[in-house]
C-alpha cells in the first residue's frame, strides 16, 4: 500500500478542510514548493494535489502553483479539482502531470470521462466522495442520488486507471479512516482503490494495512499537524509488502 501526502491549493497556499467545508479553512503554508520538497524527503513517492478553488468553481485556479511543483519534485503527481473538460486533462498532461482526477463530471458528463480514458490510457482516476454513501458533487457543496459504488462500477467499464474513494464525514477530521466503507469499495471493482479521508496516527494506517487489495492511502492534516509521522507511515506500509 501506498501511503500519500496531499497537498490542497487555495489562492496558491496550501491549506485543509474539515469534512470540504469552504468555511472551515486552516492554512498550512504559503509555499507548496517547500511543502512538496518535504514530503520527498520523507520518501513519498507520490502526491496528490487538489486544486480546492477548481473544485468550487469547475475551472482550474492553481495551475501556475501545480507547475511549480512539477519543476521541483521527482515524484509522480496526481492532480485533481476542477476538470470538467479535455482541454484541463490535456494542459495538466502537458506540463508532466503523470495522472489526473476526474470528479463532478464522473457524474455529470461520462462521455468526458470516456474520452479522457481513451486519450491517456491508465493515466485517468476518479475521484469518488461520498456522503452517507452517496457521491458528493461541485467540490462537496452537492449532494446527488447516485451511490458510491454503483458509480465505482459504472467507471471501472470505461477504463478509468483507479478510484480514489473519500469519506467526507471523516475527512480533515483525525477521527480514523471507515474502514468497512473502504473494505466495500475495494471488493467492489478490480481497480485499484486509494483511501483517502481520517486517518489520524500511525494506528489508523496500520488498520488500511489490513484491507487486502487496498492500492493507497492519502494522508493531508495528520501529516501537517504532527499526529502522523510520513516518513514512519511510508516505511510501515513498505514493510507490510514484502
Amino acid at each position: 500500500m501506498l501511503i500519500i501526502p496531499a497537498i490542497d491549493l487555495k489562492d496558491g497556499r496550501c491549506i485543509r478542510l474539515q469534512q470540504g467545508r469552504k468555511e472551515a479553512v486552516t492554512v498550512y503554508s504559503n509555499d507548496p514548493v517547500f511543502t512538496a520538497k518535504k514530503w520527498e524527503a520523507y520518501g513519498a513517492r507520490l502526491l496528490h494535489v487538489v486544486d480546492l478553488d477548481g473544485a468550487f468553481t469547475g475551472a482550474q485556479k492553481n495551475f501556475e502553483s501545480i507547475v511549480r511543483i512539477r519543476k521541483h519534485v521527482k515524484m509522480a503527481m496526481e492532480v485533481g479539482g476542477g476538470i470538467r473538460d479535455i482541454l484541463a486533462v490535456e494542459k495538466l498532461m502537458s506540463a508532466g502531470i503523470d495522472r489526473v482526477i476526474i470528479g463532478t463530471s464522473a457524474i455529470e458528463d461520462s462521455a468526458f470521462v470516456v474520452e479522457a480514458c481513451n486519450k491517456f490510457p491508465g493515466r485517468i482516476l476518479v475521484g469518488i466522495d461520498a456522503k452517507d454513501g452517496k457521491v458528493a458533487v461541485k467540490g462537496w457543496e452537492e449532494v446527488s442520488s447516485v451511490g458510491a459504488r454503483e458509480l465505482a462500477k459504472r467507471v471501472e467499464t470505461v477504463g478509468v486507471a483507479g478510484i480514489i474513494y473519500t469519506d467526507i464525514f471523516r475527512d480533515g477530521m483525525l477521527t480514523g479512516p471507515n474502514i468497512a466503507a473502504q473494505q466495500e469499495m475495494v471488493a467492489t471493482v478490480n481497480i485499484p482503490v486509494i483511501a483517502s479521508g481520517g486517518i489520524a496516527t500511525l494506528d489508523d494506517v496500520k488498520g488500511l494495512l489490513g484491507i487486502k487489495g487496498l492500492w493507497g492511502a492519502i494522508t493531508g492534516k495528520a501529516i501537517y499537524s504532527g499526529s502522523l509521522d510520513l516518513g514512519e507511515a511510508i516505511r510501515l506500509a513498505a514493510g507490510a509488502g514484502k
